[in-house]
């Protein structure tokens, strides 16, 4: 708090807006239209997000990144590639000489690059027909590190797969299942996926360690 104002709620709005004003905007009911980014990471968390949504917390700037890109004038335009009736959708963040480009915030510099992003790209590079891509992660200290991709086709009928699975799990109204990963602890729906409703039932601390009861 400086004076009477509070800076660190100001700086929070900030990010909120900035955050509505670049995320990717999903039609809930059209289920015929399915976005990149809920094929790469848990299926269950992308169907929640569509028929029983809870709000998740803005982290940091820096997960802005990839949106601001794409507001700017060099920024890649969405696009969309067709599968059957369905139509996959997705949008790089930038496409400089025949060259699919994302940018990805990270704390530290990866080794390798995220299995999530891999997809995401090579998905891109089909979208938009093109044969080569690269991924750039960016650390606040201002390091960077790219890694350069193929066009894949094994791994773009991946993809495929699992935009017919989440079509037709939204369209039966059934809930994928779990998909267990690093991002389950900071995801929303945690507690739906892991913590089960308490039975209600008193535990006995005998029956719990095999102990005998005295007489």
């Amino acid at each position: 708090m400086l004076g009477d104002r509070d800076y660190r709620q100001v700086v929070k709005n900030t990010i909120e807006a900035l955050h509505r004003e670049t995320e990717t905007r999903i039609d809930a009911k059209d289920i015929k239209a399915i976005h990149i980014h809920e094929i790469v990471r848990c299926l269950r968390r992308s169907y929640y997000d569509r028929v029983d949504p809870m709000e998740v917390q803005i982290a940091s700037f820096s997960n802005l990144v990839s949106g601001l890109l794409r507001k700017m004038q060099y920024g890649s335009k969405p696009g969309e590639y067709a599968i059957d009736d369905i139509k996959l959708k997705g949008q790089a963040d930038m496409i400089v000489d025949d060259v699919v480009m994302i940018f990805r915030s990270a704390e530290s510099l990866p080794e390798i690059p995220l299995s999530s992003d891999v997809l995401y790209l090579n998905a891109c590079i089909w979208i938009f027909n093109k044969i080569d891509g690269i991924i750039v992660y960016l650390t606040g200290d201002g390091k960077e590190m790219s890694f350069s991709l193929t066009k894949d086709k094994k791994m773009f009928e991946e993809t495929i797969r699992r935009v017919r699975v989440l079509n037709n799990l939204l369209g039966e109204k059934k809930t994928p299942i779990l998909e267990p990963s690093e991002e389950c602890t900071s995801c929303q729906y945690y507690e739906r996926c892991y913590i089960k409703q308490k039975s209600g039932r008193a535990i006995n601390i005998h029956d719990l360690f095999g102990l005998k009861k005295s007489e």
